[in-house]
This record gives structure tokens, C-alpha cells and sequence, in this order.
């Protein structure tokens, strides 16, 4: 690649879109439901793990009124359900988010996400169009490029 002294290779963000279609529509909904199922098999983990470890803690307490083991057991509840909830709040918001992808309307166009990309600037070129550019796909496959390359 010859880049002359009046040029110079620079990096940008390029902002990828996807046409909603049937197949998009499908593959995200497989994809959230995937983290779903994760999230739930975490959660049971998580219940299994803290029914173990909270027996195991009160089995080793001699004494029931002992004030030391009763923080230990209730810090370990703290902890056990902040998990929980942080858990809970990730399926809620994939819950939502696939409410919103079973709404979208078919054409419709929606980001996914961003990736680097490489362009050369000259003497004379307009910056700014230069970094605003973003690709369009449908069904995976490069529909549009939008923007001064």
C-alpha cells in the first residue's frame, strides 16, 4: 500500500447495520434464547452451590448461637444473593430484548455493533464524511457501504 507524504493511513469506527429479515429475525432470537438458557443454568448452580455451602457452614458451627458463624452464614447469603440478583437483572434485560426483536418490523435496519476499520486522508478530504461510514448487511452478506471511503 503506497501512502504518499501528503497522505496518511488513519483508523475509524465503522458501524455495521443488519436488515431485519425472517433468517436475522431467527438467528437473533436462537442467540438470546442460548444466553437464556445459560443464565437460567447459572442460576441453578448458584442455588445449588449456596443450599451446599450455607449446610456445610452451619454443620461446622458447634454452637448455633455462636454470633461469629451467624455473620459468616449471613455475609455468604449477601453475597450469594447479590449474585442472584445480578443474574436475574442479565435475563431480564435479555427477556426484553427479545420482546424487542419479535416486534421488529421486516426491512427494518438495526445495529450490530462496530468494528476498526483503515482509510487513507489526503490533502483536501473532508474528515469528517471520511469517519462517518457504515456497512449494511443482509443476511450476513454486504448489502451497502455507506459513507466516503
Amino acid at each position: 500500500m503506497d501512502v504518499s507524504p501528503s497522505q496518511l493511513l488513519l483508523k475509524r469506527v465503522v458501524n455495521i447495520k443488519a436488515v431485519v429479515t425472517p433468517l436475522w429475525k431467527d438467528e437473533a432470537q436462537k442467540q438470546l434464547q442460548s444466553q437464556l438458557n445459560q443464565i437460567d443454568g447459572r442460576l441453578q448452580q448458584l442455588e445449588m452451590q449456596s443450599q451446599r455451602i450455607l449446610t456445610e457452614m452451619q454443620k461446622q458451627g458447634a454452637n448455633p448461637a455462636d454470633a461469629a458463624v451467624n455473620q459468616q452464614i449471613s455475609s455468604v447469603q449477601n453475597k450469594l444473593n447479590q449474585d442472584k440478583s445480578q443474574l436475574l437483572q442479565q435475563k431480564n434485560q435479555l427477556l426484553q430484548q427479545l420482546q424487542q426483536v419479535q416486534t421488529l418490523e421486516l426491512g427494518k435496519e438495526v445495529s450490530q455493533g462496530q468494528i476498526d476499520g483503515f482509510f487513507n486522508v489526503a490533502l483536501g478530504d473532508h474528515m469528517i464524511r471520511k469517519m462517518q461510514v457504515e456497512v449494511l448487511l443482509r443476511d450476513g452478506i454486504v448489502e451497502d457501504i455507506r459513507g466516503e471511503l
